[in-house]
């Protein structure tokens, strides 16, 4: 297998840097941009590409065509097509985060699932005394949910520890972080217990943080962390992606978020680790973790097919996905300036932290109590002015004086238009006026 790999590699290199590294000169007009995603809702302030991503619909065709392949004569499909079309987006995703070598890179739905994937196999390395009852699994206190309850199934079950690195928030500079987690990984290794697994976060969910990932690599590697996983959900397409520059043992990222794919689709990095096996068991099982992921079973696999239609849309773009990155960067920030100012509050980070979302904090009178009380206004803002943005509740800290309590994470996708966020500053602004708070609404 490695040796057809290394084929297809050949034939395709020099090709799949130049389209990566050297868009096209013809550039995408508005116009073009605002036919690509008509299928919108234009009713809706769709500031939350974050959450699930969009798709052009150029991909969408592109992954409509893949379907009807395999409907059209399915044995054809599987036996000629679908291996040989999941290896070349292997090749492309290898080339974007230029990993070593395309055996390196797997592709599976999500970063939920690369999350499980990496879990069971710290998980069995317990079970099979590899790593000791009581060893320790570092995270990051604002990993995603779905991670911390995949930590929970696999890691505390099988006897290991998990300690949480607390990280403030708002954040002011990259120190903050790092001192706290040296302090976490220090606890961690108390009373002789290993580090064996750190979970870090690239771009934190909720709230939304870029984190110094390789600054904490380092940490580990000095430090005798057995190995280190980068949840980066959001990262191909918001933030830089380098695998031989970060240096983590295991990366994932979801293409569907913010490099244009349909959902769903993700890849995960595997540096020298060749016991990684995918949950769901099919035929393949044995054949390396890149072969079981590209068969699973019957499925739609023409997600994990359109990677080069959705490589086309972005290369149509000034800058390819580079160019696209900087200016989503450049707008969110001055979006959230904008809002910040409108409403007499901060934002959650400076530029330098964020990506293509940002977190902007919302007038206190909106009285925001709880998580409950965030999800609430986010329904509302949804449901009266048509406004999708996502809302944090941030526990005010023991001793804090009128401190805010309520941030939304606002995204920018190259369908936004500043009238989406006039339009939330409006209904915020109208909230406010009307001596709104999150006590009069509903459960």
């Amino acid at each position: 297998m490695a040796s057809n790999n290394n084929h297809v590699e050949e034939q395709n290199g020099s090709a799949l840097s130049h389209i990566t590294k050297k868009p096209k000169l013809s550039i995408i007009t508005p116009s073009e941009i605002e036919s690509e995603f008509s299928h919108h809702d234009l009713s809706v302030a769709r500031i939350n590409n974050g959450s699930f991503g969009c798709c052009p619909a150029s991909v969408i065709a592109g992954q409509q065509q893949w379907q009807l392949k395999f409907l059209r004569q399915p044995d054809h499909f599987y036996f000629n097509e679908l291996k040989r079309g999941i290896l070349q987006s292997r090749t492309i995703i290898k080339e974007m985060v230029n990993a070593q070598h395309v055996d390196e890179i797997s592709i599976v739905d999500n970063a939920t699932t690369a999350a499980a994937i990496v879990l069971q196999h710290t998980a069995w390395a317990f079970r099979e005394g590899t790593f000791q009852k009581g060893d320790v699994v570092l995270m990051l206190h604002y990993a995603y949910g779905a991670v911390k309850k995949s930590i929970e199934a696999y890691v505390t079950r099988a006897g290991g520890k998990v300690v949480e690195v607390p990280l403030p928030f708002p954040v002011s500079s990259n120190d903050e972080i790092i001192t706290e987690f040296r302090k976490a990984l220090e606890s961690g290794k108390g009373d002789g217990k290993r580090v064996r697994l750190a979970v870090i976060d690239h771009v934190t969910s909720m709230p939304s943080v870029v984190i110094p990932v390789k600054e904490l690599i380092q940490i580990c590697r000095e430090e005798g962390v057995d190995q280190v996983f980068v949840d980066a959900a959001h990262s191909i397409g918001c933030t830089d992606v380098d695998m031989k520059e970060i240096g983590a043992d295991f990366y994932t990222s979801n293409l569907h978020k913010w490099f244009f794919c349909p959902p769903s689709i993700a890849f995960l990095y595997s540096r020298k680790c060749s016991d990684l096996h995918h949950p769901v068991v099919s035929h393949e099982y044995g054949n390396g973790l890149a072969v079981e992921s590209a068969w699973i079973g019957t499925r739609d696999y023409s997600a994990q097919l359109v990677v080069p239609a959705a490589l086309e849309f972005v290369n149509r773009f000034e800058g390819g996905i580079e160019g696209i990155k900087r200016r989503n960067h450049d707008a969110v920030v001055e979006m959230g300036q904008m809002l910040s100012e409108a409403w007499e509050t901060h934002l959650g980070t400076p530029r330098h932290m964020c990506s293509s979302m940002i977190m902007v904090g919302l007038p206190a009178s909106l009285g925001i109590a709880s998580d409950s009380d965030a999800l609430k206004l986010r329904t509302h803002l949804r449901d009266a002015f048509g406004v999708e943005v996502p809302i944090y509740y941030r526990p005010p800290r023991d001793g804090e004086v009128g401190p805010l309590t309520g941030y939304a994470r606002i995204s920018h996708q190259v369908y936004n238009k500043v009238d989406d966020y006039y339009k939330f500053r409006d209904g915020v602004n109208q909230l406010v006026q009307s001596g709104f708070t999150c006590t009069l609404l509903s459960e």
